[in-house]
């Protein structure tokens, strides 16, 4: 292995493998770049991103940079002289001057099978869409949205159970793995970059707040897989007599009947096509339970109406 004096631009929990896959390979980081700490729990304390924190657990210099658009962060980047910067998950863009800076270039992590779903969301919008497999493409960066040569590419596959949180955590580690293994290539001058495909391009949209509310109207199927794709974040939620319930789980149910409408005594709602039973909920202030368990002490009966 070649040790590498290396630069790593990353925030969250997905993050964080590859950082550390890298301190165990020996490399030399040279500085990580992070999201600055943000307002966090009940006292809107700030707090470092993960990232960060590790970072500083290992004693590696951290820099919280609100932009990289001005010229003395630009410059600041290039005098710590990497042969390499690392991005994943970072959160701001990286103009032209600290693309250009390291000797070998900005190589990123992406979770997805590029070019389907470039973009901030690629792992629930995979799922959502009912795609059988997912995976980590590491590419070479350049000025376009997760448009830059593939260097690397592997498949991890999406089942009828597989969940954000579950898919989150499989390619957050296998980028950390896929990343050394890159690296490697790189400095040996064995591993070619080979442009996306022409085809195919999809684009992951940034998930939000609003997306989280479960339309009834909509095939059992798609919202099946939103429960599934949203977990842990936004989550699924439906109204029942003006109280909020976070859907964890479900599963398609035969039935037809008015959208929302609850179809028997064990929570089977008609959905635009089809239906959906709930197995798996959570009362607000209250601990997540299965169907029956909510059931015994909040009553929802045939005939019925979630919002």
């Amino acid at each position: 292995m070649t040790r590498l004096r290396l630069g790593f631009m990353g925030t969250p929990d997905f993050s964080v493998p590859a950082l550390r896959a890298l301190i165990e390979a020996g490399h030399d980081i040279a500085a990580v770049y992070s999201q600055p700490p943000r307002p966090a729990g009940r006292g809107q304390k700030l707090t470092p991103s993960p990232v960060h924190a590790h970072a500083e657990a290992q004693g590696i210099p951290v820099r919280t940079p609100k932009s990289l658009r001005n010229e003395q962060a630009q410059a600041d980047f290039a005098a710590l002289n990497v042969d390499c910067a690392v991005v994943v998950a970072y959160g701001l863009i990286l103009p032209k001057p600290i693309l250009d800076a390291p000797r070998l270039g900005c190589v990123n992590i992406h979770a997805s099978l590029l070019p389907r779903w470039r973009g901030a969301a690629p792992i629930q919008r995979a799922i959502q869409a009912g795609d059988t497999e997912s995976g980590v493409t590491i590419m070479q960066m350049d000025e376009g949205l997760d448009t830059g040569p593939m260097l690397l590419r592997e498949t991890v596959p999406i089942t009828a159970e597989t969940t954000g949180q579950a898919l989150h955590d499989a390619l957050s580690a296998l980028g950390g793995r896929m990343i050394v293994q890159a690296l490697d290539g790189l400095a040996q001058g064995t591993l070619a970059a080979t442009p996306q495909p022409a085809d195919g391009a999809t684009y992951a949209a940034k998930l939000s707040r609003e997306e989280a509310t479960l339309d009834w109207s909509r095939p059992a199927v798609e919202l099946e897989r939103q429960i599934r794709a949203f977990d842990p974040w936004p989550g699924s939620f439906c109204q029942h007599a003006g109280e909020r319930l976070k859907v964890l789980r479900a599963k398609l149910a035969e039935g037809r009947g008015a959208p929302g409408t609850l179809l028997d005594d064990t929570l089977t709602v008609a959905c635009g096509q089809g239906a959906l039973r709930l197995t798996r909920l959570q009362r607000p202030g209250k601990a997540a339970m299965e169907a029956d368990a909510l059931l015994r002490g909040y009553p929802l009966s045939k005939g019925a109406r979630l919002g």
